[in-house]
């Protein structure tokens, strides 16, 4: 016999950041304010309300400029699989015309995606690996022309640190919270399929 239908799946929104949150976030300046970038998304989707699965749910991803003093210079939409959460979120910024002043006094641009979805998660981030170099930009060696010597190009040996930017860096790397351990070990629980069930139920 077929199963009836249950309610629909929703989720509330997270609570927005504290002022604990925001002041870090206003200081923490590795990958280009990645604890302001959080926080921010965060703010954002506390002010959207209840996620309910439908066709109303998806997701946004906006480019984004702060200047120095917390105004909202720029905003423009990457792309958008939901009208209703591209206008909540939009609604959202406009309610709060002024954020907390971005870290190292710089202008931040970034692009952040928002998702509205009761299966979306808002994991808070972890600091341990920000100090390390970045990975460098790909660069397929094996180019050819077709008429030069065919030899892979040389790979440019990565720089050295500077020893003051790295220390300033490892000074503010932060302890990671609990939830933020808690959502790397279901992350990689749901990557490599991990249950309890040898059928995987």
């Amino acid at each position: 016999m077929p199963r009836a239908a249950g309610p629909a799946a929703s989720r509330a929104a997270p609570p927005p950041p504290t002022a604990e949150a925001w002041a870090f976030a206003s200081s923490y300046t590795p990958r280009n304010g990645k604890a302001y970038r959080h926080s921010w998304a965060q703010q954002v989707r506390s002010q959207m309300g209840t996620a309910v699965e439908g066709p109303d749910q998806g997701s946004v991803r906006f480019r984004v400029e702060i200047t120095p003093d917390g105004t909202l210079a720029r905003l423009d939409t990457v792309w958008s699989t939901s009208p209703v959460a591209e206008r909540l979120a939009r609604d959202a910024m406009a309610a709060m015309p002024r954020w907390p002043a971005p870290p190292g006094g710089r202008t931040l641009i970034f692009e952040r995606t928002i998702e509205f979805s009761p299966h979306a998660h808002d994991d808070p981030p972890r600091y341990e690996h920000d100090c390390e170099p970045q990975a460098p930009r790909f660069v397929n060696r094996h180019v050819w022309d077709g008429q030069s010597p065919q030899v892979p190009a040389p790979l440019a040996p990565p720089e050295p640190p500077d020893p003051v930017a790295l220390a300033d860096c490892l000074r503010q790397l932060p302890q990671n919270s609990v939830d933020a351990e808690v959502a790397r070990d279901r992350r990689a629980m749901e990557r490599w399929g991990w249950t309890s069930s040898p059928l995987g139920r």
